[in-house]
């Protein structure tokens, strides 16, 4: 166990270094949830906030319902750069010269993923910051803002693990940037961005029904401080069976010996 971790301190310090060599694509990653939320906010946000709170939201009630699918897209775009990591790593070789070396075969992966982790905890802080500079008023205390950040982590590490079997099961780097992109695209069709009540019934069904929503919904209520309901439960075992999957699918695809 020993050797483990310290083959897998090695692992994360070599994967913090490639992403501070590759400012370029962290920064690109972290512009997208920002770019989404002054979009929404300031161009939409005046019409869409008029949806809520009885038709008198405006924006300042829309930037407080928009955030917690802001922080969803913030995670599901950065877990791009973990599968685009993975990739490289398995089609330049590198991870051939791993497997005939001395050390705990699980640490590539778990460099990747908390580096992965890391790095995606930094961004939601940033996110949150511009957040509140642009009107984001919670109304959490400190137990609700524990379990929100606690919440974000999990989800996080589900995404990781789902985006290296990505990443692993490419065969291409560009396919491996290709394969998390739909995950941007799941808080757009659920309640990240107007309540489910307002769509038409298949898109309704589907919005209420896929892992994404419960999430926000959870979020939602602990940084407003209006309750989480079951929706808690439904969010912690989305992430729990994500995990698991992600987890599977990528050890099996590690452990399968195989050259591209």
């Amino acid at each position: 166990m020993t050797l483990v971790v310290r083959d897998s301190v090695t692992m994360l310090g070599r994967q913090l270094r490639h992403m501070r060599r590759d400012l370029s694509t962290s920064l690109i990653l972290l512009a997208v949830p920002i770019i989404f939320l002054l979009l929404f906010v300031y161009v939409l946000g005046g019409t869409l906030g008029d949806g809520l709170d009885d038709g008198d939201g405006g924006r300042a009630a829309y930037v407080d319902y928009v955030v917690p699918g802001i922080l969803l897209i913030t995670v599901a775009s950065a877990v791009q750069g973990t599968a685009i990591g993975v990739a490289m790593d398995m089609t330049e070789g590198i991870v051939a010269r791993f497997r005939t070396m001395a050390i705990a075969r699980s640490s590539v992966l778990t460099g990747h993923v908390l580096g992965s982790l890391l790095m995606i905890l930094f961004q939601l802080t940033v996110v949150l910051a511009v957040a509140l500079l642009i009107g984001f008023r919670p109304n959490a205390t400190a137990i609700e803002w524990l379990a929100a950040g606690g919440l974000l982590t999990a989800t996080a590490f589900a995404l990781i693990w789902l985006a290296v079997g990505m990443g692993l099961a490419a065969k291409t780097v560009a396919g491996a940037s290709n394969m998390p992109m739909p995950l941007t695209l799941l808080p757009l069709f659920g309640s990240g961005f107007v309540p489910t009540e307002s769509m038409p019934t298949a898109l309704r069904l589907f919005a209420e029904h896929q892992p994404f929503t419960p999430i926000m919904e959870t979020l939602r209520g602990l940084l407003m401080g209006t309750g989480v309901g079951v929706s808690g439960w439904v969010a912690g075992g989305w992430c729990t069976a994500i995990t698991l999957a992600g987890y599977a699918w990528a050890k099996r695809n590690y452990d399968r010996d195989r050259t591209r």
